[in-house]
């Protein structure tokens, strides 16, 4: 198998690796980090200094805060480089700034672990790394060039130390291939242990993802409850006056007359309508839910189950929207899949506080077997209450029962 980085290369037979392009990359990779160290030494260094020096002015604050700021770039330019050496991406760890602009970038960089570890690595390549890079380009490069070309400029040497000059400097290029694909290796391990992703930036990734899940979740609701509100408070109430004409004019219209019928079924067409947007209503966002609670909407949702359902519902006290929204939702869905697939004679919903998390439990007398793959709705369940940082847990072994539990944080 083809070695993936340097370190890897140094297995291959003498001639398979003087023959590849890894001693070359080996070469170019450390040259690199000499230009990039040295480079970073004298900018971070002027940086520094001035920004001490200025330290009582605002201008040395910006200069300090540049310092500090200047290994994100070295730490970049790093990742970027290291695939000369090493096949394998190096991530960048980096969150995406929770707010626009400069500001909002500069706060979550400086926020993050990864930045001091950054600064740390520019530190040691600025310090360190470097001259140890040129000193290895020097001997595997400059100096078997400079002895080879020797008798170009040294002229009173014997012939004979004139000749070895000549010829042996490619011998000692060769032997410097190993030292210099080692170094470069060993450079790149320690590059990639020091920037690569840890276990923190990996969760504060995620708990920003949750949050991200969270805003767009509450911003769904805040447009759910303005359409809920819209309908309610404009198409509804127009139905509902077209209704109210409708039965007027039935009532002055000859019931022999030609128009009666006609304008029965229009009142007739205008009550279905009515109906069917009010249950359009409802599955956007029930009103009950926000005007009287949980409590309230699970009887409402059970009074229209075609499973008789069961309520033991003890919440005394409203709970936070997200979480009435997310429970809510979960036994419209359960008692949905309830009706449609389990072939129950009766569910039972029961919800309570404990420990500030609402339990909701849904369960069924059916035939079991609930499946979340089989588009039954779960999975998306599962994740509406993970964004609000619940839980979900199933339980529908074959012949039942069925029980959908829930837990949700509700502190408020």
């Amino acid at each position: 198998m083809a070695p993936r980085n340097a370190l890897e290369a140094l297995s291959l037979r003498p001639t398979s690796l003087l023959c590849s392009a890894w001693p070359w990359r080996s070469v170019a990779y450390l040259a690199g980090g000499a230009l990039l160290g040295s480079g970073t030494m004298l900018v971070a260094g002027a940086l520094l200094v001035a920004g001490l020096a200025l330290t009582l002015v605002v201008v040395g604050v910006v200069l300090l805060l540049a310092t500090v700021l200047s290994g994100v770039l070295v730490a970049r330019v790093e990742r970027a480089r290291m695939r000369l050496v090493d096949a394998d991406v190096l991530p960048d760890p980096h969150r995406r700034p929770a707010r626009p602009g400069l500001l909002g970038w500069l706060t979550t960089r400086l926020r993050e672990q990864v930045t001091w570890r950054e600064l740390g690595y520019a530190t040691l390549s600025a310090l360190l790394f470097w001259w140890m890079d040129a000193a290895v380009v020097i001997a595997a490069v400059l100096l078997p060039l400079a002895v080879t070309g020797a008798p170009l400029y040294i002229r009173d040497e014997p012939l004979g130390h004139t000749v070895l000059m000549a010829f042996g400097g490619p011998p000692f290029a060769v032997l410097m291939a190993y030292p210099a694909t080692a170094w470069a290796g060993a450079r790149a391990a320690m590059t990639r242990a020091i920037l690569a992703p840890r276990a923190a930036d990996a969760d504060a990734r995620l708990v920003e993802v949750t949050r991200s899940r969270a805003r767009l979740a509450d911003a769904f609701e805040v447009e759910r409850r303005r359409i809920e509100r819209d309908l309610h408070d404009g198409a509804q109430q127009r139905l509902v006056a077209l209704s109210m004409h409708l039965g007027l004019a039935r009532l002055t219209v000859p019931a022999g007359a030609p128009a009666a019928p006609h304008v029965a079924a229009a009142q007739d067409l205008a009550r279905q309508a009515l109906t069917e947007l009010r249950e359009l209503i409802r599955g956007v966002h029930p009103k009950v839910l926000t005007d009287r609670g949980l409590a309230a909407a699970v009887d409402d949702v059970a009074a229209t189950s075609a499973v008789p359902v069961t309520r033991h519902v003890r919440l005394p006290r409203r709970l936070p929207a997200p979480v009435e929204v997310t429970a809510y939702f979960v036994v419209v869905e359960a008692l949905a899949n309830v009706a449609r697939h389990s072939g129950a004679a009766r569910a039972a919903v029961s919800a309570y506080e404990a420990e500030g998390r609402l339990v909701l439990d849904v369960r069924d007398d059916g035939r079991g077997g609930a499946d979340p793959g089989r588009g039954s709705g779960l999975i998306g369940l599962a994740d509406r209450v993970a964004v609000v940082g619940g839980t979900l847990a199933l339980s529908s072994p074959h012949g039942g029962p069925t029980l959908v539990h829930v837990e949700i944080p509700c502190e408020s």
